[in-house]
């Protein structure tokens, strides 16, 4: 199993990036795979080398000689940087000489590229994000999470199957209930997208609950919420800061108080353990579900232990063979459609 990575991709590249490269390859859960390291040569060679590490069967280096940045336009940027660390990673994938690929470098870029050189799989128009979010009792799904700001009907049809077999297959969760994103349970709600959307996933045998609204998402009602781009990554974004507002918040509160400075340290641990279920480094990455191709996107500000868990959700796509079951289960639905 060979897996690449976009070295330089990533706002602590690539220091981050090898670190959690080597915490994978140190485990040895891990010894099937081999890790290719793409980017600047010299600066990924320079890296390991201040890590005592040489490149040996486990770990080989893929030159490229562009970085495409973080705030560069997505397609321009794809299209003018043909040897960026982003752009020959997926000419690995797209070659057959890997088989999956990881970046925490500019999203935008990722998605593009993956679409132009791997193209989708057979019934399915659009690539979607897939991101994996944390809730009392376990993960959650959010397709799509910002891959697409504006889709029709089928789009969200597709990406219903899609995170429906991801739940399934990774997350582990025998029938997971879809649900998809409006503004109030009644059919009459939402509008002309969810409306016509509604009406094709109510035809599904798998277990669709219908409409479901903001006040849903982080619970036990709902294992997979279904909406465009645009609304996904509004409901993604504005999650992280409310984890980020609740620690901020709890803080402040701590210090107006001394009888809470002096409970502070019986409380350490469990703070940290809510810490650890609600940070996005447990969860590693965000599948690009719908390539023909095993592509998982990473946080921009990944930590190593982020990126380890990114390869982990790499490697668990290939072994469960998801492409697979979204062709298998999506290529039902549209024989359906031809015998209507």
């Amino acid at each position: 199993m060979k897996i690449a990575v976009d070295v330089m991709g990533g706002d602590n590249a690539p220091e981050a990036i090898i670190d959690g490269i080597l915490l994978a390859a140190s485990d040895k859960k891990n010894s099937d795979v081999q890790y290719i390291l793409v980017g600047r040569k010299d600066v990924i060679t320079s890296s390991l080398e201040k890590r005592s590490y040489v490149p040996g069967d486990q770990i080989e280096i893929v030159d490229a000689s562009e970085v495409i940045s973080m705030d560069e336009s997505p397609v321009s940027a794809v299209k003018r940087k043909k040897d960026s660390s982003i752009s020959r990673m997926l000419d690995l994938a797209k070659e057959k000489k890997v088989d999956a690929v990881v970046s925490a470098g500019n999203t935008g870029a990722v998605v593009v590229a993956a679409a132009l050189k791997l193209r989708t799989l057979i019934g399915v128009d659009r690539p979607a994000i897939t991101a994996i979010l944390p809730r009392p009792n376990g993960y959650w799904i959010l397709i799509d999470a910002g891959a697409n700001a504006e889709c029709r009907p089928k789009n969200l049809f597709q990406f219903a199957v899609m995170g429906e077999v991801f739940a399934r297959e990774i997350i582990g969760i025998e029938h997971p209930k879809i649900g998809l994103m409006s503004i109030g349970e009644e059919t009459a709600k939402g509008n002309d997208l969810t409306k016509e959307t509604l009406k094709l996933l109510e035809g599904v045998d798998f277990n669709f609950i219908g409409n479901i609204e903001g006040n849903d998402a982080f619970t036990d009602h709902v294992d997979v919420i279904v909406c465009d781009g645009f609304v996904g990554n509004v409901v993604l974004k504005v999650g992280e800061s409310v984890y980020s507002a609740i620690k901020t918040i709890l803080k402040q509160e701590v210090k107006k108080k001394a009888w809470a400075l002096l409970a502070a340290p019986l409380f350490k641990s469990v703070f940290e353990s809510a810490k650890s279920r609600l940070d996005h480094e447990e969860y590693g990455g965000a599948p690009l579900l719908g390539v023909d191709g095993t592509c998982i996107i990473a946080h921009g500000n990944s930590t190593p232990r982020a990126i380890q868990n990114a390869l982990l959700v790499a490697k668990k796509s290939l072994q469960r063979h998801i492409n697979t079951e979204i062709i298998e289960h999506i290529s039902k639905y549209l024989k359906e459609e031809k015998n209507e």
